[in-house]
């Protein structure tokens, strides 16, 4: 099938050399030249704008948006007057689901055809496949199955569940969720997912981390509840021998665990990290439909939460705090870095 792919990032790039592999036509576009440049090497037709992509694909065009959520809108406003009836455009980034039942609407209105996929697989996506969660209409779906099914993963990459009545395209790592929006509430619970495993093994590694905290020395002042048992805390522990130890046999063992292993190996005090946490709206997305549901998340508000204060925003309410206790304790506070209990 030929499909023109507009952005070239990280995932974009990735996902036109399997579709390359895979042996379907790709026509590209990024802002930047040289991101063209690298995948026209591999094979793609590289186009210098948008107007030369539509041209350059055959009716019905099929074009796949790669572009952060802020600017699909903006790409939508320069397409839609290029189109014609019957096209189909793709959303593939981390759009909100809100978005998506408005641009549907309003591409309708042209006759151009719109589908939400929510795409998880990141960097490693060119090797291991892409989970593909899909919405929009069942039969843009159908049409647009052999794209799917060359960007996932295939059925073989994981054993078929126990008791499964029959295999579906979810086996194989696509699957057509409902409507239009579907595609990204579905991501969009994903990601929620992702943030509080990806917390969960932070905050227990640290734990690991601070497990000899019973050898160091400490000041014993009125201001630190003291450590009342440092003989409880004298291990030297290796932590990344200990994440490749839970990848084998360990219930909590994940590709996420695999990826924490491999950051660890030659920097396991992770010194090339800042711990700059950044969300890109899905955590957030999630909390607002939680809200809306009346269903508690209390694992998934923590996890974003603790982004944000990894970015410095609990800098003026922790100020608060130390200058209330100064106010109404006199209590002084202690230097950064001073105790850690």
């Amino acid at each position: 099938m030929q499909i023109g792919m507009v952005g070239l990032g990280r995932m974009g790039s990735n996902m036109v050399q399997r579709l390359l592999q895979k042996g379907h036509d790709c026509v590209v576009y990024d802002s930047h030249p040289e991101a063209v440049a690298k995948v026209q090497a591999q094979g793609a037709k590289g186009c210098a704008d948008l107007a030369e992509l539509v041209s350059s694909l055959s009716a019905p065009r099929v074009l796949w948006l790669m572009v952060p959520a802020a600017v699909v809108d903006g790409v939508l406003e320069s397409l839609l007057p290029l189109l014609d009836k019957d096209d189909i455009v793709i959303d593939g980034g981390n759009s909100s689901y809100h978005d998506d039942i408005r641009r549907a609407a309003e591409l309708a209105l042209a006759g151009v055809r719109y589908m939400d996929v929510g795409t998880s697989g990141g960097v490693a996506g060119l090797d291991r496949g892409y989970c593909l969660m899909v919405g929009g209409e069942a039969e843009t779906f159908k049409h647009l199955e052999p794209v799917f099914a060359a960007l996932a993963p295939g059925a073989d990459m994981v054993p078929m569940t126990q008791g499964r009545p029959a295999p579906s395209t979810a086996d194989s790592g696509y699957l057509h969720c409902g409507p239009h929006g579907a595609g990204h509430f579905v991501k969009m619970i994903h990601n929620g997912i992702e943030y509080g495993m990806m917390a969960a093994y932070a905050e227990g590694l640290n734990i690991l981390h601070k497990a000899n905290i019973g050898k160091h020395e400490r000041e014993a002042n009125a201001e630190t509840t003291p450590l009342r048992h440092p003989e409880h805390y004298r291990y030297d522990l290796d932590i990344p021998e200990i994440t490749e130890l839970w990848r084998r046999g360990s219930v909590i063992g994940s590709w996420l665990l695999d990826l924490t292993a491999q950051a660890l190996q030659g920097d396991p005090d992770l010194d090339g990290y800042a711990g700059h946490v950044s969300d890109s709206g899905e955590g957030r997305w999630a909390l607002a439909a939680a809200v809306d549901q009346g269903v508690p998340t209390p694992v998934l508000s923590a996890a974003l939460f603790s982004r944000f204060e990894s970015r410095g925003n609990a800098v003026y309410a922790n100020r608060v705090l130390s200058a209330m206790r100064k106010q109404f304790g006199g209590h002084t506070e202690k230097p950064k870095g001073g105790s850690t209990v």
